[in-house]
C-alpha cells in the first residue's frame, strides 16, 4: 500500500492544478488550428504538442529532472537554444535560402511598404512602456507586431531572459507572435478592408521586369553590408538571412541551399517548436503579464498591418496613374512569409478576379523580415 501510495503521489493525477488544465487545453486548441484549418500546422503542432509536454504535472524537485526549467534535463538542455538565441538565426539561414528577392529587387519602392510596417513594433514599445512593463521588455513585447516567430525569440532571449531585473517573458512572446502568424487570414482581411475601397482593391500593377543573376547574386552581399552598418545587433539573423540567400543564389552550392531550406530548417523548427511550448508551464506562464502580453501583440499587429495599407495609400498620392500601387500589397508589409502575401493574393482576387497581386506582395513581405530584423538591432542597441 505505501508503494502504491507513493506511486499516486508522483503520479500527475496527483499534482494537477486548475492551470495545467487550462494550458493542456489550449495545446489541444493549437492542434487542432493546425490540423483542421492547417493554420501554419509546421508551427502550430510543434508547439501545441510541446505545451501538452510542458504541462504534465510532475513533483518538482524530486530529483527526476524533468520540467524544461529544471538544470541537468533533457528539455532543459534543448531549450538552451532558445535562452542563447542559437535556434532564430539558423531559421533565418533556412528563410534564405528558400526566399526569391526577385520582387524586391525589381520594384525597390515596395520596400518603402516593408519599413511603414514596422511602426506596430514601436508604437507597441510605448504602449508597454505605459502599461508598467520596463524598456527591456516592453521592446521585446513590441517585435511582435512584426509577426516574425524567430525575430521574437531572439530579442526576447536578448531583452526579457530573466535576467538583469527583467521578467522570462520567452514563452508568452513567443506564443503570442506564432499565434498571430498563424491567424494572418483571419486578422488581416476585415481591415484591409476597412482601411480600402472596392476601387482601390481592383487597382493593377505593372508586371515586374526580369532580374539578372548577377542582380541576385550582388542583392544579399549589398544587403547585408547595407543593414550590418546599420543595425549591427541583426547580424545573427540578417547575416544568415542573406548567407542562405547567397547559397541559393550562386547556382553553386546548392547542396547546401538544399540542406538549408529542407532538412536543417525542420529539425530547428522541430526542436524550437517543442521547446517554446514546453516553456508554457501552468504556473509559469498564466500570469496577468501574459495576457498583456496578447493584447498587445494583436494591437501591435493590426497597426503593423494599418501602417503598410496606409503608407501605400500616401505614396498613390504622389504617383501617376500608371504606377499607383494596390494598397491591399502595403497588407504584407508584415513579415509572415508567405501568408501575408498570400491572404493579399486572396483578397486582390475578390474584388478583380483577374488581378493577380501575389509576386508584388511578395516584395514588401520579405522585406518586412528585414525590417523586422532591423528593427530588433537598433532596439538591441539602445537597451542591451
Amino acid at each position: 500500500m505505501d508503494g502504491l501510495l507513493q506511486f499516486y503521489e508522483y503520479s500527475g493525477f496527483a499534482n494537477v492544478t486548475i492551470g495545467h488544465v487550462i494550458m493542456i487545453l489550449v495545446g489541444l486548441f493549437f492542434i487542432f488550428l493546425a490540423i483542421r484549418y492547417e493554420y501554419e500546422p509546421l508551427l502550430l503542432v510543434p508547439i501545441g504538442f510541446g505545451i501538452l509536454i510542458g504541462n504534465i504535472p510532475f513533483v518538482e524537485n524530486a530529483g527526476l529532472s524533468l520540467g524544461i526549467y529544471e538544470k541537468g534535463s533533457v528539455l532543459n538542455y534543448l531549450y538552451q537554444g532558445v535562452l542563447k538565441g542559437v535556434y532564430p538565426p539558423l531559421i533565418f539561414l533556412g528563410i534564405g535560402a528558400m526566399t526569391d528577392f526577385s520582387t524586391l529587387i525589381s520594384s525597390p519602392r515596395l520596400m518603402l511598404l516593408g519599413a511603414a510596417a514596422q511602426i506596430g513594433i514601436f508604437l507597441t514599445f510605448l504602449g508597454a512602456l505605459a502599461l508598467g512593463f520596463n524598456m527591456q521588455e516592453s521592446a521585446a513585447i513590441g517585435i511582435i507586431g512584426g509577426a516574425d516567430g524567430p525575430t521574437a525569440i531572439f530579442l526576447s532571449s536578448k531583452l526579457a531572459n530573466g535576467l538583469n531585473g527583467t521578467k522570462n517573458l520567452i514563452g508568452p512572446i513567443a506564443i503570442a507572435a506564432y499565434s498571430y502568424m498563424a491567424l494572418v487570414p483571419v486578422i488581416q482581411p476585415p481591415i484591409m478592408k476597412l482601411l480600402t475601397n472596392k476601387s482601390e482593391r481592383k487597382i493593377r500593377m505593372k508586371p515586374p521586369r526580369t532580374v539578372s543573376k548577377e542582380e541576385k547574386i550582388i542583392f544579399p552581399i549589398l544587403g547585408l553590408l547595407l543593414t550590418g552598418f546599420l543595425a549591427p545587433g541583426a547580424l545573427p539573423l540578417l547575416g544568415m538571412l542573406f548567407f542562405g540567400n547567397l547559397l541559393k543564389e550562386s547556382m553553386v552550392t546548392k547542396r547546401l541551399a538544399d540542406t538549408a531550406r529542407n532538412a536543417l530548417i525542420d529539425i530547428v523548427t522541430i526542436l524550437l517548436g517543442v521547446t517554446v511550448g514546453a516553456s508554457t508551464q501552468a504556473n509559469v506562464f498564466l500570469t496577468p503579464q501574459s495576457i498583456l502580453i496578447f493584447v498587445l501583440g494583436a494591437l501591435s499587429f493590426i497597426i503593423a498591418t494599418a501602417g503598410g495599407i496606409t503608407f501605400a495609400k500616401i505614396m498613390n498620392l504622389f504617383l501617376n496613374e500608371g504606377n499607383k500601387i494596390n494598397p491591399l500589397v502595403g497588407a504584407a508589409g508584415v513579415s509572415a512569409v508567405p501568408d501575408s502575401a498570400r491572404v493579399v493574393q486572396h483578397e486582390g482576387l475578390k474584388a478583380d478576379p483577374t488581378n493577380h497581386l501575389l509576386m508584388h506582395a511578395m516584395a514588401p513581405n520579405v522585406s518586412g523580415v528585414i525590417g523586422s530584423a532591423v528593427a530588433a538591432g537598433i532596439l538591441m542597441s539602445f537597451l542591451l
